[in-house]
């Protein structure tokens, strides 16, 4: 930050007018000046050449092996003609890392840091050093792939399980999901859960939940089918048994704590769901929904150690009962055992997932929040059960003074049992209050009825409460009202409501305390599992590309970071402009018009468009219109997506090539015309083609009053080389965390934002604090999620990676993620069969491997090929989706030619080793494929019976050595064992063995 960067941006600050006017000239074609300077002073950093792998003699070399003279043969041949984008985009130039740095700091420089008491779920919170350097900012955790590769994700598996067993043990319930992705879609998940427990229709909200809560419940259950009522507890009439659940907050949106014991009773009695929205530190001292019988608690985990982001992104946490497991949304870690038979961890239940149960899946999630589940669960390791209850009673306390002095000032509180929330009518004029408030530029929650709100947390210091008392009028300093309160004022801890529950006693939390303790356990962690800073992660649909440090550097930056979601918008002029900038360069890369940051997931992405294109039918009263196409090549989370939007779902058939069978499409829409609401298409298709009827098949859909949804995942293909809304699509969700580099964190966070054509985005999402559709003729679909730009904090990363790219190196990248792909194919199709090719014979981005024939000839299945590839040291590709038994590669324009032949040299290896068993000369279980993977233990074991060698077993390839060697820390696992012995909490310390036990055992 203090080298070129600082020093050009000041010259550019002092020359501004004529340096713009100059690089304008230079981008659109200036003259002989332009030509000059740029001989003189080159740009110093083309970024593009460090994100993208393959240097220009590598380029020629694959281009030969491919069979074509240049990228742009191989693009006229993968591309149709009639979709291809024949000019350049109309983006800036690239710029150098550290310059737009500079940039972006002046931005980020524009958002006011106040101090914000505004609550509602968000809160700051003292985010430990430790944790910040050694997991958010390390790319060892940030740049894992989602841990369905077990045996090389052993550390953040048990990361995650810590997450679970923290949950349950606060909230006292008896299972938690591995996080959701905010407060408000996981008290949707809850509604959608009670629905399918019990098939009724009705679903109470109790009006004191947070307003973006509600929003988010109504908007869901408006396209679902379900009818939300806003009641008090008083007024909901249980007796009709037709209520599928009730929602409430505890403590409420007004920090009132009371008991809702009765309410759950009454609940239970006529067969009604009760669900909890509730905040883990409060739970350190007050009794949990667990022990009154709450059915599920929910709740945003933020406050443990997560900054406030400007909406996120954030872990959201989700318990049930024992009876609920099965039908709980997300991802759970569960307990299993490999074939060593050692206690390991997996996640479980995977037969819930959306490719395999489709409409029918408990949800339609994706991505969890995996990076920010793992920071929480960290700051419950590092603080213990004692640390917690600490920081609660710390807060607690500074609002029971708060309290006393506001009583002293004359003003009135609302509620007289709290946690860190007040509710305050004022005693003088409200202005003034507020113009105090601003003099010491704070924040306070303010309602519409004038009343006043203000949440403390765990950053509040003795300074900070004198400023508020001073705000409010108050002449006592919190010294003084603490002096004369003295020990009788004891609240939540002086009534039944006091937590007299253990929790955390765990010995994982008990153990890592100190900061050399908690640092080793993160690296222990870390070292048990693969990412990209050990090899590619060549997954099919999931595009592993480079995150840069440049890209990254921002996320952690207070002005970014420090920012509550519900500030004024004056306070927020940074982020504002950041999203202008990055919507204007979405909007040139996929032809649409308007975009919405609010998704803060790819599935999200999904429903949001979807409820988008029938908020617009049902405005040009069409109602009726509600089927779905949904080819079934289709990304899995499609038909979940669709059936949360209230659509019915007709499968379309793919022909032998792997494209769209059109003449069942034609078929399809002839026989749904009339009731005909989208098509969902996913391009290139998810068989690794660009289909050549594309347009045809958007026409189609338009010809017949449907619109048409394209799944953007594979935007890492069509970045600079075609445009959605070119060829015919009206809306797509953008996988922000795919092609523009948000890294997947081991699961999550994602960012799913829609681009929609204009007829569609006055009906873009809303939120109800912070008005997000200036349109006086805006129509929204509501509010799909908690905050209103989603995860706000990291949009930076893909605005600063479109701003280093540049026009030119975006679509490069998409040419070389092009060219990658073709090469591997290339190098691959003796050894394996290539499944689909496009119609010039020519695969997109992605392609699939045939494995299925080995199971006749070898007994060798995909799983087999999978787990043997990690004693070579890379994660397996996607496995047997979108085909069954097969294997999906995906190389992205980020891996250099080295890594690509060391991943095919490591595939034709693997294939010789099959040909041994097909041969006779291996046997047909006990092989290397069939005992993979090889793990340290094994292979250094004193015993060794097996028909190979340990040298094959572990260095089956000169290039995997001893000293480089990324080694599985389990033995194969045991999923059926898993999903028959459900286990989704830290298991008894007995069950952890030492390396020397684990050994002694393999050996006797």
């Amino acid at each position: 930050m203090q080298s070129c960067g600082r020093w050009w941006g000041r010259l550019a600050a002092r020359g501004a007018p004529h340096l713009r006017v100059a690089a304008a000239q230079r981008r659109w074609g200036g003259g002989e000046a332009a030509r000059c300077i740029e001989q003189l002073l080159p740009r110093h950093d083309d970024f593009s050449h460090r994100h993208i792998g393959p240097r220009e003699q590598e380029k020629r070399e694959m281009l030969r092996t491919v069979g074509v003279q240049s990228v742009e043969e191989l693009m006229d041949k993968t591309i149709p003609a009639s979709i291809r984008l024949r000019r350049p985009l109309r983006m800036d130039d690239h710029v150098c890392e550290n310059e737009i740095l500079e940039t972006l700091y002046n931005i980020a420089s524009k958002n006011k840091v106040w101090r914000s008491y505004i609550g509602m779920g968000y809160y700051n919170c003292s985010v430990p050093q430790p944790i910040a350097r050694n997991l958010l900012e390390n790319a060892g955790w940030v740049t894992q792939y989602t841990p369905y590769q077990p045996e090389v994700s052993q550390g953040r598996l048990e990361s995650l399980l810590n997450y679970q067993t923290m949950v349950c043990d606060i909230t006292g319930m008896d299972v938690a999901n591995a996080s959701l992705l905010d407060e408000g879609t996981a008290a949707a998940e809850a509604m959608q859960l009670c629905h399918r427990h019990n098939k009724r229709r009705k679903f109470y909200v109790d009006a004191r939940c947070h307003p973006q809560t509600i929003a988010v419940v109504q908007t869901r259950a408006n396209y679902t089918g379900v009818i939300t009522e806003l009641k008090l507890p008083h007024e909901m009439d249980f007796s009709g048994n037709d209520v599928s659940g009730v929602l409430f907050q505890y403590p409420d949106t007004e920090g009132k704590i009371e008991d809702f014991s009765e309410l759950v009773e009454r609940a239970h009695q006529n067969g009604t769901l009760a669900c909890c929205a509730t905040d883990l530190l409060a739970l350190c001292i007050l009794k949990p929904p667990g022990e009154f019988g709450a059915d599920v608690v929910l709740g945003n985990s933020q406050r443990f150690g997560v900054p406030l982001c400007y909406g996120g992104p954030h872990a959201a946490f989700f318990a049930v009962k024992e009876n609920l497991v099965r039908m709980m949304p997300g991802r759970m870690v569960g307990v299993t055992r490999d074939a060593s038979g050692k206690e390991v961890y997996r996640l479980a239940l995977q037969t819930r997932e959306q490719h395999i149960r489709r409409d029918k899946a408990t949800s339609n999630i994706c991505t969890a929040q995996a990076l920010l589940a793992n920071m929480s669960a960290m700051f419950g390791i590092y603080h213990g059960s004692d640390g917690l209850r600490h920081i609660a009673k710390r807060v607690h306390n500074a609002t029971l003074i708060l309290a006393e002095g506001l009583r002293r000032a004359g003003h009135k509180l609302h509620h007289d049992l709290f946690f860190d929330t007040l509710t305050i009518t004022c005693g003088c004029p409200v202005k003034e209050v507020l113009d105090r408030a601003a003099l010491r530029k704070i924040n306070f929650r303010i309602y519409s009825d004038g009343r006043l709100g203000v949440s403390l947390d765990e950053t509040v210091n003795e300074k900070d409460l004198d400023d508020i008392l001073w705000i409010f009028g108050c002449e006592s300093s919190s010294e003084l009202i603490a002096e004369g309160m003295g020990e009788e004022t004891k609240g939540i801890l002086s009534t039944p409501f006091k937590r007299t529950s253990k929790f955390l006693t765990h010995q994982v939390f008990n153990s890592y305390h100190s900061e050399t303790n908690i640092v080793r356990y993160m690296k222990r962690l870390e070292n048990k599992d693969i990412s990209l800073v050990h090899s590619m992660i060549p997954l099919g649909s999931c595009t592993m590309k480079l995150n840069s440090s440049a890209e990254l550097t921002p996320i952690s930056w207070r002005e970014f970071a420090n920012i509550h979601p519900f500030v004024p918008l004056d306070q927020a002029q940074g982020y504002q402009q950041l999203f202008k900038d990055l919507e204007k360069d979405l909007c040139e890369i996929t032809g649409y018009d308007k975009i919405s940051f609010q998704p803060n997931s790819g599935a999200q992405g999904e429903y949001a468009g979807l409820a988008a294109i029938k908020a617009y039918l049902n405005a040009k009263g069409e109602r009726h219109r509600t089927v779905c196409l949904i080819p079934k090549s289709a990304h899995g989370t499609n038909p979940a997506s669709a059936q949360m939007a209230g659509m019915k779902i007709q499968p379309i058939e793919v022909d032998k090539n792997g494209s769209i069978d059109i003449s069942h499409l034609k078929a399809m829409v002839d026989k749904h015309k009339e009731n005909l609401a989208a098509i969902m298409i996913t391009y290139p298709s998810t068989n690794g083609v660009f289909e050549e009827e594309i347009g045809d098949v958007c026409d189609l859909i338009h010809k017949h009053g449907g619109q048409v949804y394209l799944d953007g995942a594979n935007m890492n293909a069509q970045v600079g080389l075609c445009r959605p809304g070119d060829y015919g699509s009206d809306v797509s969700h953008l996988n922000l965390h795919k092609t523009f580099c948000i890294p997947h964190g081991g699961g999550g966070p994602g960012m799913g934002p829609i681009g929609v054509k204009k007829h569609l985005a006055p009906y873009l999402p809303t939120h109800p604090v912070i008005k997000i559709q200036p349109d006086k003729d805006a129509c929204s679909l509501g509010t799909v999620s908690a905050a209103p730009w989603g995860s706000s904090a990291i949009l930076p990363i893909s605005w600063v990676y479109i701003k280093t790219m540049g026009a030119k190196g975006l679509k490069h990248a998409s040419e070389i993620a092009i060219l990658n792909a073709n090469y591997m194919a290339k190098r691959l199709e003796k050894h394996y069969k290539v499944l689909f090719r496009g119609a010039r014979g020519y695969v997109a981005h992605e392609f699939i491997l045939d494995t299925r024939p080995f199971k006749k000839t070898a007994n060798i299945e995909a799983v087999d090929v999978a787990k043997r590839l990690q004693d070579y040291g890379f994660h397996a590709p996607t496995m047997s989706w979108p085909v069954a038994g097969t294997l999906m590669i995906e190389p992205t324009e980020s891996e250099d030619k080295a890594e690509l032949d060391r991943f095919c040299d490591a595939m034709i290896n693997i294939r010789q080793e099959i040909a041994e068993i097909e041969e006779g000369r291996m046997d047909l279980q006990i092989n290397p494929l069939k005992m993979s993977p090889h793990t340290l233990n094994c292979v250094t074991s004193s015993k060794w019976d097996r028909p190979y060698s340990r040298e094959v077993a572990a260095f089956p390839l000169p290039f995997v050595k001893p000293e480089s060697k990324f080694w599985p820390t389990i033995a194969r696992i045991d999923d059926i064992y898993g999903d028959q012995h459900l286990v989704c909490t830290c298991p008894p310390m007995e069950a952890y063995e030492s390396p020397f036990s684990e050994q002694k055992r393999a050996s006797s």
